[in-house]
């Protein structure tokens, strides 16, 4: 996994930036209810997404793990921020009205307890918002699809039926959902040798040293090796807890 500490200063430039963040932000607010008071975004990163959370009526709250993370997003929210762990949230059981978690859940092998600490915080009849089937998102049908797809690990940690699995058990039901834009997400030949390189892929590809430099090989003779494929698009889930 990434050192989001050291990302964390450059880590929007390289995720799309405000566009993407704005997409991700009006999807999540469309499925919070009008009777929320409280949202949580939990591992909210650089806070991108969490201050264009805001909305009259409603109070945002953040927290991530990363120190360096935290920071940036403190910069950006305000003291609403906090450092914390996403498998033992410093929040109190039953106090918010909805939870959200974007690009989080396909990071975590145990997600299953993260979505079990959002079911916690939320009060009866509130929500958990969450991004599932991320690396497939970015399966766009194109010729880089086609080099690493021997190579995705077929289990990811945010399937949405497994996600859905642990929801139930913690009393949440699916449903709305939604889907957004990942804008600036498309991938490049060249953009994704780099990231293979500096160990981007770990939760969604899984190849030996001489199979990694065989795609990157396999990369480096594709057209256009500058030229982005189509923007993934990403599907929130709303489950919602008992009342």
């Amino acid at each position: 996994m990434l050192n989001y500490d050291a990302e964390a200063e450059r880590y929007d430039a390289t995720r799309g930036g405000v566009p993407r963040a704005e997409a991700a932000a009006r999807a999540v607010l469309r499925l919070v209810p009008d009777r929320a008071r409280t949202l949580l975004d939990v591992g909210c990163g650089t806070g991108l997404v969490t201050e264009r959370l805001a909305r009259p009526g409603l109070r945002v709250l953040g927290v991530d793990a990363s120190a360096g993370m935290a920071s940036v997003a403190a910069g950006r929210v305000g003291p609403s921020v906090v450092l914390g762990d996403s498998r033992r949230l410093p929040v109190a059981t039953g106090s918010v009205d909805a939870v959200c978690a974007v690009w989080l859940l396909h990071l975590l092998p145990d997600a299953a307890e993260v979505v079990a600490e959002c079911a916690r915080v939320l009060r009866p009849g509130g929500v958990f918002i969450t991004t599932v089937d991320k690396d497939l998102a970015h399966g766009v049908d194109s010729d880089i699809d086609a080099l690493l797809a021997p190579h995705l690990i077929p289990d990811a940690y945010d399937e949405a039926a497994a996600v859905v699995g642990w929801a139930a058990g913690h009393g949440l039901r699916p449903g709305a959902e939604t889907s957004f834009t990942g804008h600036g997400q498309g991938r490049s030949p060249a953009l994704t040798v780099e990231k293979i390189r500096a160990g981007y892929f770990a939760s969604a590809l899984e190849f030996s040293p001489r199979q990694a430099q065989g795609v990157i090989e396999g990369l480096g003779a594709l057209p256009g090796q500058h030229t982005p494929r189509p923007d993934p698009v990403y599907r929130l889930l709303t489950l919602g807890k008992d009342a």
